[in-house]
């Protein structure tokens, strides 16, 4: 075995033993280049990664959103596109599976995360869908499905990851992300009427609202959507920064609270511990891959694995042959720990086919998605099962076949046409 094959046991075997992967990646990053180039090297280089990137102007924009996001979750958002999705989706069959669908895809362009999708969404549309005889196998796998919007609608916590590691453009990513989440919401829908058939399920419906009550149901999105318009416009316009517009968009978000009243003082001490402990965790995942992506360099780790990718004059068969790994790998790793990974190894080959980077972000964060749904890993599915004792596993990855299945055609649609990827950004 070379010493890149080796490594990447000994950082497997740490993960399936719970390991951090941040602290994973640094250890395995260090050791591998320490028995390269020496141990005295080997820390300074460790050092100077850490020190050089935490000062690091852009870095700001991850602990900003997270406190966005945060401060979403405490207003209570999530509840009003519910409701006003259900307005309009009510008189359908699965009406409600579709407005959670609708309501989480919202609910994603101001929160960035998709477990903390996946998990405010259960509380909220669980209760209405029981409550309406829904199968569980449905209900849990509208919820996980919609959950993993939140990782590409912007703003994106992963996109943000990777436009660090890529030294890409974070608005333009962010803007990239925006089409094919539009898309997302729509066969996720559709993946809802193809259970129903599918599996003949007999669903209730109420009667269909008129016009004007519909109207007056958008009313609680206004926040949500005023927020989102803010933070993407002012990005898309030129009047500030992907950096900055965090801080606008954390600040929009806090004075949205405020005003709705829905926050006290032991609320808002709780939402600055938890972006405090979650921007550490995550700065630590990210230093930790940039640690890795030293030794990918000096192992030949890169040189190799181009070789495997590139066996064929195709780009497009070798982009195949990525995805295919990354479907692999979600069967057994999240969603985060992948990007962190396989970035720094994929993204110079990609680049070298032709392929813009852009466009890689985006299609990575699709193809990553279906790791939080796929067993047995499929965190949402985990984070469903936590909140709701009474339901197996089996039952809620049963039920996700059918948005599996639309997921492997969205990222058939975006391979064929990457302009559904890069018309926003290009516009920029």
């Amino acid at each position: 075995m070379s010493d890149w094959e080796i490594g990447l046991v000994i950082l497997f075997a740490l993960l399936l033993l719970g390991v951090p992967i941040g602290l994973a990646l640094t250890f395995v990053g260090t050791v591998g280049t320490a028995a390269i180039i020496g141990i005295d090297p080997a820390l300074s280089l460790l050092g100077q990664t850490f020190f050089d990137n935490s000062r690091t102007y852009s870095l700001s924009i991850l602990p900003l959103f997270l406190m966005m996001g945060n401060f979403v979750v405490q207003s209570g958002i999530a509840n009003d596109l519910y409701t006003a999705a259900y307005a309009w989706m009510r008189h359908r069959k699965g009406g409600l599976a579709m407005a959670t669908v609708i309501a989480c895809g919202g609910f994603s362009s101001v929160c960035g995360s998709s477990l903390a999708t996946a998990s405010t969404m259960t509380k909220i549309a669980m209760p209405s869908m029981r409550r309406f005889n829904y199968p569980d196998s449905l209900s849990t796998a509208s919820i996980a499905a919609g959950g993993t919007l939140g990782i590409l609608i912007p703003p994106s916590v992963i996109l943000v990851f990777y436009g660090i590691m890529t030294q890409q453009n974070i608005g333009k990513l962010f803007l990239a992300g925006i089409i094919p989440g539009i898309i997302g919401v729509v066969l996720y829908v559709l993946a809802v009427r193809v259970s129903i058939v599918a599996g003949r399920i007999e669903m209730p419906t109420e009667p269909k609202l008129p016009l004007g009550q519909r109207c007056r149901a958008l009313k609680g999105v206004i926040g949500a959507l005023g927020l989102f318009v803010f933070v993407m416009g002012g990005i898309y316009l030129g009047v500030f920064t992907p950096t900055e517009s965090a801080g606008m968009g954390a600040g929009g978000a806090f004075l949205l609270v405020l005003l709705q009243r829905r926050m006290n003082l032991r609320d808002l001490l709780q939402t600055l511990y938890e972006t405090a402990k979650t921007s550490a965790s995550m700065f630590l995942i990210l230093f930790g891959a940039l640690t890795f992506a030293n030794y990918v360099n000096l192992s030949g780790m890169g040189s190799d694995i181009r070789d495997l990718v590139t066996v064929t004059n195709s780009p497009l068969v070798a982009i195949l042959i990525i995805t295919m790994i990354y479907i692999a790998l979600g069967c057994v790793l999240e969603g985060l720990s992948m990007i962190t990974l396989t970035v720094p190894i994929f993204y110079p080959i990609v680049a070298g086919l032709g392929y813009d980077l852009i466009w890689f972000g985006v299609y990575v964060v699709i193809v990553t998605e279906l790791s939080y749904i796929t067993p047995p890993v499929g965190l949402n599915a985990f984070v469903l099962k936590s909140e709701l004792k009474d339901v197996s596993l089996g039952t809620i990855f049963r039920g996700l076949w059918p948005f599996l299945l639309v997921d492997v055609v969205r990222v058939g649609l975006i391979l064929a046409f990457p302009a559904l990827v890069l018309f926003l950004p290009r516009m920029m």
